[in-house]
């Protein structure tokens, strides 16, 4: 019922889903592509609240409450999105209450996250925060050379701001003086983790 009733939208790099404030008409669920969700600050500033891929739904509780979107989402690559109109999927929820149960889970995770990123911007520095998520991308990413550990960060460094809640100019500055600390290499996108332990010890000692 919901696949003869759901429409297929194709948004372009760059192309705004939603803007926050909008009113909300229904759900986009990502088939295809990678969704960036985001606020943005009266000076411009964006904070980064999630990054969805396919599969995953965007922007799930004004479905419900019916309120206005809560933040923007912008396709980051060129992005196939499933949308069911909010009645639709209300009535379908209604004649299969296990539905909104998983929807209620995925919502819960979500939270989860934001208290995450509620936690580091309150209780963290921008060097804890570039240091924390240097680590995570070498433990994913990276592989091992005579070097250190190697990968490439999967953004700019104005998404990497965007993402820990600071500007391009900090993250550039920190990650130039953890390379003057000779704790890793950077050579534009590319990183190379020379000193696991000593970021490690930066974060104990934060901490």
């Amino acid at each position: 019922m919901l696949a003869a009733r759901s429409v297929r939208k194709l948004f372009s790099a760059g192309e705004l889903l939603f803007s926050e404030g909008e009113p909300c008409n229904g759900l986009h669920i990502i088939a295809r592509g990678k969704v960036r969700l985001f606020k943005t600050s009266v000076s411009g500033r964006e904070q980064v609240l999630s990054l969805n891929v396919s599969g995953e739904s965007v922007a799930e509780i004004p479905v419900f409450d019916g309120g206005p979107y809560p933040a923007s989402a912008v396709a980051l690559e060129e992005t196939e999105i499933v949308f069911i109109s909010r009645r639709d999927f209300n009535a379908y929820c209604l004649e299969h209450p296990e539905v909104p149960l998983k929807v209620l889970t995925v919502v819960g995770a979500r939270l989860r996250n934001l208290v995450g990123i509620i936690e580091e911007l309150s209780f963290t520095t921008i060097r804890q925060r570039l240091i924390s998520l240097l680590l995570k991308l070498a433990q994913s990413e990276g592989r091992k050379t005579a070097r250190g550990i190697e990968f490439q960060l999967p953004a700019s460094h104005q998404e990497l701001a965007n993402q820990l809640g600071t500007v391009r100019e900090l993250i550039s500055r920190n990650l130039m003086r953890l390379q003057a600390e000779g704790l890793l290499d950077v050579d534009a996108r590319q990183i190379v983790v020379k000193d696991v332990e000593g970021l490690n010890a930066i974060l104990d000692t934060a901490s």
